[in-house]
C-alpha cells in the first residue's frame, strides 16, 4: 500500500500558512533566526499571526503567551481550549466596560475578544458540522462590531451584490474622515482569513497615512464559505468589481488613486482581479503567487498523479485519509487537507485538488497593466519562485517591484508575518509614490 508520509515534504504545499514542516530533509535554505513560540511549527506560525496583532489592538503580547504555554503540539483541541478560554475571558472584561464613558478601552478589549474567537476557530474545519464553526463566528463578529464605530469616523458594514446575483459581498469601509477625496485601498484575505484580521494588517496602518480602507471577503472566505455555503471562485474580479462600483460611489474616495492589497493566496486573487478591473490604480501582492495549483498538483507522489489523471477517486481520497489518520502526519498537512476541503467547498480530497489546479495567472498575469508591488518572503518553502514567476509574467505591467523580505528582519515569515511595522511602511510608501505620481 502506497503511504502518503513517505510524501509529506510535497503534500506540504497545500499548507498555505502553516509553518515549516518538519520533517522536510535538509536543504540549503537559510535557517528561521527566530525564536520558536511551540515545538510546534504550525502552532508557532499561527500563534505569531495573533501576536503580530498587538501593533494595532488586536491582541496583547503577555495574554498570547500564556494562552501558547497550554497549546500542546500536534493537538488542535488544545489550540481551540486556550484561544477559547482567553477569548471568553477577555470578551466578559470587555462587556463590563462602559463604552461611552471609556470607548478606548472598549474599543480595545472588544478587538481583542474577536481576535481570540478566530484563532480558537483555526484548526476546526475538519469536521463541517461541528457547531464552534459558527458559534466562535458570531461572536467574532459581534465584538469586532462593537469596536467598529470606535475604529474610524464612519466606519460601517455594507453587503455588495455580485453582478451576476450569484452571491454577496461582505465589506467594510473605514473612512479617514478628513474632507476631501483620498486614496482608497481594498483589502482581501486569502486561503483561511477574515477581513476583520485585515484591519489589524493593513487596514489600521493606511488609515495613518490619511487613506481610506475598504475590506472585504469572497466566495471560499469565512463570513461567505459560512452564511452562504460557496467555497472559492477563481475568477476573482467577480469579487473586486462590486468593490470598486462602491469605492467610486464614495464621496470621501479619490477614483483615480483605488490601490488593492491581496494577502496569502489574496496576492494571486488580487492580481487576477487587477488583470480585468482598469480603475485599480495599483496592486500589492503580499506575497507573490502565480500558481496555487501547483503547489499542489505538481508536487504529490506520481502514483497520486496517475490516479488523479485517470479519475480513481477512492484510491486517491484513501491516500489522503491515510495521512489525517495517522497521529505522526505533522500539524501543517492535517490543517491543510481539512481548510482546503472546507474552503474550497469540496467533496472530498480528490475534487479539492482538482479544483485548485485552476487557481494560476496563465495567460492572465500579462494583462496586469497597473504598477505591482511583489512580496517575497524568504523563508516562505510554500510558493518559492513564484513572486519572481509572477514579475516575470505581468509582462504589461507599468511599473513592478520586487520587495524580499529577510528572514535577519524579522521578515522572513510566510507574508512577513510578525513584522507587519516594517512591511506597511515599505508597501504604503510604495503607494504613496504611485498614488502621488497620478496626479
Amino acid at each position: 500500500m502506497v503511504r502518503l508520509t513517505k510524501y509529506l515534504v510535497g503534500v506540504a504545499g497545500l499548507c498555505v500558512v502553516a509553518a515549516q514542516n518538519s520533517t522536510a530533509p535538509p536543504s540549503d535554505d537559510p535557517p528561521n533566526p527566530m525564536f520558536q513560540l511551540s515545538t510546534d511549527e504550525s502552532f508557532h506560525f499561527e500563534i505569531l499571526r495573533t501576536l503580530a496583532l498587538s501593533v494595532s489592538e488586536g491582541a496583547d503580547l503577555g495574554e498570547v503567551l500564556v494562552a501558547a504555554q497550554q497549546i500542546k503540539a500536534s493537538d488542535f483541541e488544545s489550540y481551540y481550549t486556550a484561544f477559547n478560554t482567553l477569548a471568553e475571558r477577555v470578551d466578559k472584561q470587555g462587556k463590563a466596560i462602559d463604552g461611552k464613558k471609556y470607548p478606548v478601552s472598549f474599543r480595545e478589549a472588544r478587538l481583542k475578544a474577536a481576535s481570540y474567537f478566530r484563532a480558537a476557530d483555526f484548526f476546526l474545519h475538519g469536521n463541517w458540522t461541528d457547531p464552534r464553526i459558527d458559534s466562535l463566528w458570531q461572536k467574532q463578529t459581534k465584538a469586532f462590531n462593537d469596536a467598529l464605530p470606535l475604529i474610524a469616523s464612519t466606519s460601517r458594514r455594507v453587503t455588495l451584490k455580485s453582478k451576476d446575483g450569484k452571491f454577496k459581498i461582505p465589506a467594510i469601509f473605514y473612512s479617514t474622515g478628513k474632507p476631501g477625496r483620498h486614496p482608497t485601498i481594498l483589502i482581501g484575505n486569502g486561503f483561511d482569513g477574515a477581513q476583520e484580521e485585515m484591519y489589524h494588517v493593513f487596514g489600521r496602518a493606511a488609515l495613518d497615512r490619511g487613506y481610506n480602507v475598504i475590506t472585504y471577503e469572497g466566495p471560499g472566505q469565512p463570513t461567505v464559505r459560512r452564511e452562504q455555503k460557496i467555497g472559492f471562485i477563481p475568477d476573482w474580479e467577480r469579487v473586486v468589481s462590486p468593490v470598486v462600483d462602491y469605492a467610486i460611489s464614495l464621496h470621501e474616495v479619490d477614483p483615480k488613486a483605488i490601490g488593492i492589497i491581496g494577502y496569502s493566496l489574496g496576492g494571486l486573487l488580487a492580481s487576477r482581479a487587477a488583470a480585468f478591473e482598469p480603475r485599480i490604480a495599483a496592486v500589492g501582492a503580499i506575497d507573490g503567487i502565480y500558481d496555487f495549483g501547483a503547489t499542489v498538483t505538481g508536487q504529490l507522489p506520481p502514483i497520486a498523479l496517475q490516479w488523479l489523471k485517470d479519475g480513481k477517486r477512492k484510491e486517491f481520497n484513501d491516500l489522503f485519509a491515510q495521512a489525517l489518520a495517522d497521529p505522526s502526519t505533522p500539524t501543517g498537512i492535517r490543517w491543510g487537507l481539512e481548510q482546503g476541503r472546507w474552503s474550497f467547498k469540496a467533496d472530498d480530497f480528490f475534487d479539492f485538488v482538482t479544483i485548485v489546479s485552476k487557481y494560476n495567472l496563465d495567460g492572465v498575469a500579462q494583462k496586469i497593466k497597473q504598477p505591482i508591488f511583489i512580496g517575497d518572503a524568504e523563508l516562505d518553502q510554500f510558493f518559492p519562485g513564484q513572486a519572481q514567476q509572477l514579475a516575470d509574467a505581468s509582462t504589461g505591467s507599468s511599473n513592478k517591484i520586487i520587495h524580499y523580505f529577510k528572514g535577519a528582519d524579522g521578515a522572513g515569515e510566510h507574508c512577513a508575518v510578525g513584522a507587519s511595522v516594517y512591511q506597511n511602511q515599505v508597501l504604503y510608501d510604495w503607494f504613496e509614490d504611485q498614488f502621488h505620481g497620478n496626479h
